[in-house]
């Protein structure tokens, strides 16, 4: 069939005028039909008055099956679980939302909107950015019942991948999947992934799920110019899942002990802050490239520092060091900035804006503003 014979067969099916130039076509769960991802060129080269978007979960799977993906014709978006930020305006505090990003070092939020802020942070790395769950805890303001969906999407998740991988049992993409969660604290070991498989069918695993947006590598850099990726070790990596609500449901993470903490210690034994900090990175950059995150370690036999997260912007390389609570020495940083020359660094936590000689230091929920500023 045409495009045009494909909308007028929908538009008799749904009761419903497909007009072009004023209707939006939106075809969810495309992955479960591989030639309706094929057909998706001729639309825009037959029908290019009508406007198309293609959905689908763990869409990277399918389109792996196909061979080719109309090159120049579709325009790929990578979408991700709501940030901080758009959880903040889903729940209808936009002025919050509006006050983080106006706030900087030299001018920070006022100390009782900050620790009411850092109350919504901790609700928001128990439940995460899925939509669905966003949506539950709004509308319920209930934990248990927005665990039991986080519950029920692992469960989805965890059906897909029997359905999308040939060549690799969904066993194994399952158990390399709960090993990037209790792996996230550190380095990670393909040794621990998976027992019983090779270092390559757990690395075939491990880039399927980076491919799909399940799982994001951090890589490490010698970082001693721009761009970042130019002196990258991929032997030496951590793996992040990409929403911290599945990743404390796969842990079993206590949910009263998050609450009711103040300095986030049982957090920090997960990595929840590195994890949120970096997905915060992923869904502030640009959603038509996928986003490469690095960091930087040196060890020694009696010294080991290491820098959390490196980002680039305006040509400098940009160090930022992650702390769980409100206290740590900075050792690390300034170690790394005055090996690599760097003039400023920044420290993350659950303090306010503040600012230290060199050294910013922006909130947890904040560093999101040091891409849009």
């Amino acid at each position: 069939m045409s495009p045009q014979e494909i909308c007028m067969k929908l538009s008799v099916i749904t009761l419903t005028p497909i007009v072009q130039g004023e209707t939006l076509l939106f075809l969810d769960e495309i992955q479960g039909y591989l030639p309706a991802i094929s057909k998706l060129r001729y639309f825009y080269e037959q029908y290019p008055e009508l406007h198309v978007i293609a959905a689908g979960s763990l869409l990277e799977f399918a389109l792996e099956e196909l061979p080719s993906f109309g090159v120049g014709r579709i325009r790929s978006m990578f979408m991700y679980p709501f940030s901080f930020e758009e959880f903040l305006i889903a729940s209808g505090k936009e002025m919050w939302a509006q006050a983080i990003r106006k706030a900087k070092p030299q001018n920070p939020v006022f100390d009782a909107l900050h620790y009411q802020i850092i109350n919504q942070l901790q609700a928001f790395y128990l439940i995460g950015g899925m939509p669905a769950v966003v949506a539950k805890f709004i509308k319920k303001q209930d934990f248990l019942e927005c665990q039991n969906m986080l519950n029920d999407i692992l469960v989805s998740f965890y059906s897909d991948f029997a359905k999308y991988k040939k060549h690799i049992p969904a066993i194994r993409i399952k158990e390399v999947f709960e090993s990037v969660a209790k792996q996230a604290e550190g380095k990670f070991i393909y040794e621990r992934a998976a027992v019983q498989s090779s270092n390559r069918q757990i690395k075939d695993a491990l880039e399927l799920l980076i491919m799909a947006g399940l799982v994001y590598p951090v890589t490490h850099t010698a970082a001693n110019g721009v761009p970042l990726g130019a002196e990258i070790n991929p032997k030496i990596q951590r793996m992040f899942l990409f929403d911290t609500g599945l990743f404390q449901r796969m842990l079993g993470l206590n949910v009263s002990d998050i609450l009711l903490s103040k300095d986030f210690k049982t957090i920090n034994r997960g990595a929840l802050a590195e994890m949120f900090v970096a997905l915060e990175i992923v869904k502030s950059s640009s959603c038509y490239i996928p986003v490469n995150l690095y960091y930087w370690q040196r060890e020694k036999s009696q010294s080991t520092a290491q820098i959390d997260f490196l980002v680039q912007k305006h040509g400098k390389i940009i160090p930022i060091e992650v702390k769980s609570g409100t206290q740590g020495a900075m050792q690390s940083l300034r170690l790394f900035m005055a090996k690599k020359d760097i003039e400023k660094g920044i420290r993350t936590s659950l303090e306010n804006f503040a600012h230290y000689n060199n050294i910013d230091v922006y909130p947890l929920y904040a560093i999101a503003n040091l891409l849009v500023i």
